[in-house]
């Protein structure tokens, strides 16, 4: 065999070499990737809308649906805010304040329009409407994050974006339940007027005023049942 003949079977023994070492590193590196890829995608939770009852309800109660924050609150807040000394309820009435087709809330936002209607970051790390003057009673309502798990992680607050917000009271409250009903109803306004977002019902569908009527004359029997109630006590 000549010597160039020699010297091209070298280089092309050489090459093969060559290719056969970039094919197994980089397929190597290709499955450890997608090994690490399947280990993170078996721990992680994307963000879902959770329709989870509240974790106190009493059974035989059947909670309305309390977009996550029913779910799992997390940690207790070192603030006291919100929570409740007597756990026992028997209803809960839900509105949402929702981003528009398309779009998200930001976390930022959220807790700025939070601040200016009047709602403290408190127990379980989600906000409260206290009683004025009263903070030691349980919240009139609370406000929790629509994605699950349903708090507000202000650590990374800038980062979150979110679809809206759930507004949720639990009766009996520290309030009479048409009171209360107001009160959360106007945050909740007041609060998508300052994202601008939508109040929508407990069915996630727009509260208009019809909806609103119904509600009211809902409550106003629930109170007059819990006078009747007290008064045969």
């Amino acid at each position: 065999m000549s010597d160039a003949n020699l010297l091209r079977l070298i280089l092309l023994v050489a090459g093969l070499i060559v290719l056969a070492v970039i094919y197994f590193t980089g397929r190597g590196r290709s499955e450890d990737d997608a090994a690490r890829r399947r280990e993170r995608n078996g721990t992680r939770r994307d963000p879902v809308l959770s329709d989870a009852p509240l974790p106190d309800a009493e059974p035989g109660h059947a909670a309305a649906p309390v977009a996550a924050a029913a779910a799992e609150y997390g940690a207790a807040s070192a603030s006291a805010y919100g929570k409740r000394v007597d756990a026992r309820f028997d209803r809960i009435v839900t509105v949402y304040v929702a981003a528009r087709e398309g779009e998200t809330l930001a976390g930022s936002d959220v807790v700025v329009a939070a601040e200016k209607v009047g709602l403290v970051f408190g127990h379980r790390d989600i906000f409260h409407r206290m009683v004025d003057g009263k903070p030691e009673l349980a919240p009139v309502f609370s406000v929790a994050n629509m994605l699950a798990p349903g708090h507000f992680e202000m650590a990374s607050i800038t980062q979150l974006q979110t679809p809206g917000v759930s507004f949720f009271m639990t009766l009996p409250g520290p309030l009479s339940a048409l009171d209360a009903w107001d009160m959360m109803l106007q945050t909740a306004q007041r609060m998508a007027e300052l994202l601008g977002a939508m109040v929508l019902d407990a069915d996630r569908n727009a509260l208009g005023r019809q909806g609103i009527g119904h509600i009211r004359e809902d409550l106003r029997s629930y109170d007059r049942k819990a006078e009747q109630a007290q008064g045969f006590r």
